[in-house]
């Protein structure tokens, strides 16, 4: 992308003026600024120029975003989870930022109500409060009667807050490539990976439909479990945009004081939150991403009410399986294996110098880990290790920075209820689970399965890779660009490796089909074939062996 499509947005675009001059008056588009025609210096306003240069990065980051709104605002909070990409100060910066949404009007949640159903808003509602409980970047928040007489709680999304943060997306999507060309560093994050990343979860959380999933699908799960409580949804009032849910009697887990004054056991009630949490990353692999004291209740009978569905992050199997093996590395302290399962986690960059990768895993666990867990917080563990990754530029998966956050959330959550509560701790049964579980013998014959249907599949398809691989030699199409000074020998080995290879899956094959002559049922022509490529493997394997080039005598 070319600087002059930034001024084509700017002609066909109000509110891309907009985001450009608000990134270039907080200092964050220098690589605008350096390059500027002169319609950018107009956007500038002296006095708050100078007033925003003794703030931190971290701090204009986060009044650029606030004051652009919605899309930005999301963004921002995404970000908050992406300590490995941003930096800790950042990611710590970004929490702070809260939506000031204004409601939309009575006329207008009851015109996005009524474009939802078939029914008029008067014939599934006897009671209606218009001032809403909360209004956020994406809905807001209403109490409701439906008329046979159910107590609900609705989220109602803003009149053309799609078509606002679609058009704000669209713009990202345009600038990241130049912020890309100008500012050579920002490569390595991948900022049009991650905005693609961000689309996908901001259209999913402005569809209400897959939140109503989301909650049905956790209700299920704890469906035996009397200590927590999925809000109900009405699926017969819910749609992409409204979303009607049973009202919750209760109060902020946080809220000790009160609780302690009402007889309840807060000890319990952080316990269980934590479990609830650990239960669903660890075992349904599919967990409420957003834990803050708001979206935590205790019920009026005691239960642990959990709301708001709309941020939620889903574990897929292989990353399931790498973070079990990750978990085991940390309760066994063995740096090796940390620092190997830490690769396979994360997205490393092709000069990652593991050694040095090593040396600071070893570190961290002698420091961290190697000592009694009520010694050191979580949060410092979680903070360090996160450090350390981006040190290194590895890039965490995306489901796995949310997870980090959360259990940093929650252990903040725990603490303020019952500081004697250790997540720490409660992990540590669950590491240990994972690796009983490994050795189990259903789940050794499983990944045997899997194991042995790769291998049929590359097996199956060895013949076919040969083939194709012996015409372009033949062809004169088998290039190899290598700087190395023993390339004849790699070359050597490799045809030779691929001629004994191919001979002897050939010999392979004649015995499989009992080619004549035969001796007691075994073709004499395939068994020579055969051995004639096994001898030749072996030849090569006794050259290699002796480090020697095949041209040559040792």
């Amino acid at each position: 992308m070319k600087l002059s499509d930034i001024k084509q947005l700017i002609n066909h675009s109000e509110r891309s003026r907009q985001i450009i001059t608000v990134l270039v008056k907080y200092g964050l588009a220098n690589w605008i600024k350096e390059n500027n025609p002169e319609f950018i210096k107009s956007v500038f306003v002296d006095d708050t120029g100078k007033q925003l240069v003794s703030l931190s990065f971290a701090v204009r980051l986060r009044l650029a975003f606030g004051e652009l709104g919605t899309t930005f605002i999301k963004l921002g909070q995404i970000l908050s989870t992406r300590a490995d990409l941003v930096g800790q100060e950042v990611a710590d910066e970004l929490t702070r930022l809260q939506a000031d949404t204004p409601a939309d009007s009575q006329d207008l949640v009851i015109q996005t109500i009524e474009s939802e159903f078939e029914p008029s808003f008067d014939e599934m509602f006897s009671e209606f409060c218009f001032t809403p409980l909360a209004s956020a970047s994406i809905g807001q928040v209403h109490q409701a009667t439906t008329v046979d007489g159910q107590e609900v709680v609705l989220k109602v999304q803003h009149a053309g807050i799609e078509d606002k943060i679609l058009a704000d997306v669209e713009i990202l999507k345009r600038l990241m490539p130049l912020a890309e060309m100008y500012q050579k560093e920002l490569k390595f994050y991948q900022p049009s990976r991650l905005i693609a990343e961000f689309t996908k979860m901001l259209l999913n959380e402005l569809d209400y439909v897959k939140e109503a999933r989301s909650m049905q699908r956790a209700s299920s799960f704890f469906s035996q479990n009397a200590d927590v409580h999925i809000p109900e949804v009405y699926r017969q009032y819910s749609s992409k945009r409204v979303l009607v849910m049973e009202c919750l009697k209760g109060d902020s887990i946080t809220k000790a004081q009160l609780h302690k004054h009402e007889g309840a056991d807060t000890s319990k009630l952080a316990t269980t939150g934590i479990k609830v949490y650990l239960d669903m990353i660890f075992e349904l692999g599919f967990f409420h991403a957003d834990p803050h004291p708001g979206n935590i209740w205790r019920l009026e009978n005691n239960q642990l009410g959990i709301l708001d569905w709309g941020m939620t992050a889903r574990l897929s199997q292989s990353i399931q399986q790498r973070l079990q093996h990750l978990l085991i590395a940390i309760a066994e302290k063995a740096p090796a294996e940390l620092t190997y399962q830490v690769i396979q986690l994360c997205q490393a960059q092709p000069q990652l110098d593991k050694v040095l990768l090593e040396k600071d895993i070893s570190e961290f666990v002698y420091e961290y880990l190697d000592v009694e867990m009520n010694e050191v917080k979580l949060v410092e563990v979680l903070t360090e290790f996160v450090r350390i990754i981006k040190q290194h530029k590895l890039v965490i998966p995306t489901e796995i920075s949310m997870l980090i956050r959360v259990l940093i959330m929650l252990e903040g959550l725990s603490k303020q209820i019952d500081n004697n509560i250790s997540l720490a701790d409660a992990i540590s049964p669950y590491a240990f689970k994972m690796k009983a579980a490994q050795f189990a013998p259903k789940n050794v014959l499983k990944q045997t399965v899997a194991s042995s249907i790769r291998w049929q599949r590359i097996i199956n398809k060895l013949p076919e890779d040969i083939e194709q691989l012996t015409q372009k030699v033949s062809n004169g199409q088998f290039d190899i660009n290598l700087n190395h000074r023993s390339l004849d020998t790699i070359i050597n080995r490799l045809v030779y490796g691929v001629l004994s290879g191919a001979i002897f899956l050939g010999g392979c094959m004649v015995l499989s089909s009992e080619v004549p002559p035969l001796y007691e049922g075994v073709s004499i022509i395939g068994f020579g074939i055969t051995a004639i490529g096994s001898w030749l493997a072996g030849k090569l394997l006794l050259a290699v062996g002796r480090s020697g080039d095949l041209s040559k005598k040792t």
